[in-house]
């Protein structure tokens, strides 16, 4: 690309890194700065020192170590479940071609689709009727259903385009289905199934609602959770609002960038494809 084109793709994609950057530095700065300091010269001053007491108060006072088990346990069960999931329905529907594929898959696409709030009353009682409610197996069961509806939609399409020929050539080796998909479709499809993994993890770790309405006890929430309860109490001050955030962003983020590679890896795999 050469040209004013050039020039207007590097213009968009500084202005998204500072839309992007802006907020979080903005939330750094004021998480380490005292309320004095901030009190004085505003948000958007540097610090006159370095303050991490409103870090280490916010710690103590919501357990964030709990939360952050609670999330990372919660997150890393529902994206294991989910991708297996995922797997199996779309090996089925992809592959084996199931009758009524098209319809299945149009119920998996509706049931994504649908909003929280239509599910919360029935998921609800259902939770206290089993005795599930306030517990963390309650936001697992109905994360990874939510998760697999779009895991089996998306791996649907994609295992749908799995050359045959691999799978007949195996079939006359004598692989069964079992072995033909640990053995063949799931290390070919492996970029796809990481992506997978990887959203997944991220998009429970952000939930919120669910968790809000499913887990009550402080010893039993997520971070969010945490977040969003102590926000609306009077006696949380700027900074200590900010080291919350950024708290709460750190652990999102260093996922991100520890898994970037196999993210980006994944997308390119299959784009080249």
């Amino acid at each position: 690309m050469r040209g004013p084109g050039r020039w207007a793709v590097l213009f968009a994609l500084v202005v998204l890194a500072v839309v992007m950057i802006f907020p979080f530095a903005i939330v750094t700065i004021n998480a380490v700065k005292s309320p004095a300091d901030y009190s004085s010269n505003g948000p958007l001053s540097l610090p006159d020192g370095l303050y991490f007491q409103g870090i280490v108060d916010f710690w103590n006072r919501v357990e964030f170590g709990t939360k952050l088990w609670n999330s990372f346990v919660i997150s890393a069960s529902v994206a294991v479940l989910a991708v297996v999931l995922s797997v199996l329905n779309a090996y089925a529907l992809g592959i084996g071609r199931v009758k009524g594929r098209l319809w299945i898959l149009v119920l998996f696409l509706v049931a994504n689709t649908l909003p929280q709030e239509a599910l919360v009353y029935p998921l609800y009682y259902l939770a206290k009727a089993v005795d599930l409610y306030d517990t963390q197996l309650a936001v697992i069961i109905v994360m990874t259903a939510i998760q697999a509806a779009f895991g089996t939609y998306l791996l649907s399409a994609v295992l749908g385009q799995f050359p045959k020929e691999i799978l007949e050539a195996a079939a006359i080796d004598g692989a069964g289905r079992l072995r033909s998909l640990l053995r063949i479709v799931v290390p070919i499809s492996r970029p796809t199934i990481n992506v997978l993994l990887i959203f997944f993890f991220i998009w429970t770790w952000n939930e919120f609602f669910l968790p809000l309405i499913f887990l009550i006890s402080n010893d039993t929430q997520t971070v969010p959770v945490a977040l969003g309860v102590l926000q609306g109490e009077r006696y949380m001050d700027a900074t200590m609002s900010s080291a919350s955030a950024l708290l709460g962003l750190l652990p999102a983020v260093a996922f991100f960038l520890i898994f970037q590679r196999t993210l980006t890896r994944g997308v390119t795999v299959g784009a080249i494809k």
